[in-house]
Parts: C-alpha cells; sequence; structure tokens
C-alpha cells in the first residue's frame, strides 16, 4: 500500500496495458533497453513471471520513457517515470537516473526489495554474468567506478568554491575565495570521462544515484 506522497502520485500514472505480448531482445538494443524479470508468488503454490521493460531512449511518438510491466508475458499496465505497479503481494518499483535505470525492484508487503533479473542479452544482464562468472574481477570493476565517481564528485566541489563565492551576495558574508584545485584541461577532461564510464558501470548494476550526476 502507498504510504507517502510519492507513491501515491506513481501509481497514478499508471496505466492499463494493451496486452500485447513481449517481443524479444534484441542485440542492437543493447544500449537502449533494459529488460528484467521476477517471478513473483501468487499463493496456492503458483508464480506469475513479471517483466519491466523500458526503452531508455524513450517511446517513438513523444521521447518520454516509460516503464512497461508484462504479466507472463502479455503487457499488463504502462506508467511514466518513476514507476509503482501494484503486483500480487507488493509492488513493482522502477525508477531511471541520468546514466540508466537506477531502481528496478519488488517490495514485498514486509518492506522487503529484491532486484529484478536482468535479461541475459541486455547490458544489465552481460554485467551481472561477468560478477557471476568473475566475482573478484566484478568487485574491482565496482570499486573503481565508484572511486572514479567520487573523484569527479570532491573536484567538481573543489572547482565550484570560486566561482560560487564571487556572487557579491555570497562575497559578503564569506569573501572570496580561490578555488584550491586548479586542473589543466585535459586532466579535467579525463577526470569527467572517467567520472562518465564509473557512473555507466554503475547503472548497469543499477546503483548510480544523485552522487553520478553532480560527479559528471
Amino acid at each position: 500500500m502507498a504510504t507517502s506522497w510519492r507513491e501515491r502520485r506513481a501509481e497514478r500514472r499508471v496505466r492499463p496495458g494493451d496486452g500485447r505480448a513481449l517481443t524479444r531482445f534484441r542485440w542492437w538494443q543493447v544500449l537502449s533497453r533494459s529488460q528484467l524479470a521476477l517471478d513473483v508468488s501468487a499463493g496456492s503454490g503458483t508464480t506469475t513471471q513479471y517483466t519491466v521493460d523500458v526503452r531508455q531512449l524513450g517511446d517513438g511518438k513523444d521521447g518520454e520513457v516509460r516503464a512497461r510491466l508484462y504479466r507472463n508475458g502479455l503487457q499488463h499496465a504502462v506508467s511514466r517515470m518513476p514507476a509503482r505497479f501494484s503486483v500480487e503481494n507488493g509492488t513493482i518499483e522502477v525508477a531511471m537516473g541520468g546514466f540508466g535505470l537506477k531502481r528496478c525492484h519488488f517490495v514485498d508487503t514486509d518492506d522487503n526489495e529484491t532486484m529484478l533479473v536482468p535479461d541475459p542479452a541486455s547490458a544489465e544482464g552481460r554485467r551481472a554474468r561477468l560478477e557471476e562468472n568473475r566475482p573478484q574481477l566484478s568487485r574491482i570493476l565496482g570499486v573503481l567506478a565508484t572511486l572514479a565517481v567520487l573523484v569527479g564528485m570532491l573536484v567538481a566541489l573543489l572547482q565550484l568554491v570560486e566561482p560560487i563565492t564571487s556572487i557579491p551576495q555570497v562575497r559578503e558574508l564569506v569573501g572570496g575565495v580561490q578555488s584550491p584545485l586548479r586542473l589543466p584541461l585535459a586532466a579535467n577532461i579525463a577526470v569527467g570521462v572517467a567520472a562518465f564510464l564509473g557512473s555507466i558501470e554503475r547503472a548497469l548494476r543499477i546503483r548510480t544515484s544523485w552522487l553520478d550526476n553532480f560527479a559528471n
């Protein structure tokens, strides 16, 4: 049950699906489509398969990014982001960040969360397979990605000090402050590229947050 204004608003965005069948994931959609699924208990020993399908470049008609929920392979509901679909014994919550999905979880009635499983052919699925097959390499990539984002955020903060304190109202309060960090253009570009790639890697694990947007 929705308990907050945001949750109630998300539920009001949901519209009935048209019943069409879920199309198979194609290799050329690896950078533009996310597809994740989960079997949800429907009681009496039966399960229902729910699949979330997101075209990250938006719909062809209006460019709006929507989450489509399929129930046992048939389109059950559609919603703009962030989406909150009511299903058996809980809800499925979907949200986009600046670099891809940042949330795609089933939340049961006891508030336990389970991330949906990405399609093996999707970018998220390939990243999950790397984590399964090469866990040590996966951990190293995850740590490097997070470090790149944190460094990008720190550099951005330090370089914002000077322009912020140059605002007359701020200067009157704290005085003028020179940025403690001045990087050459090439270094700034390198930090930005590293932060961008780090955020992409985190998005493939559905781990992005506001830090990624700020760092980039």
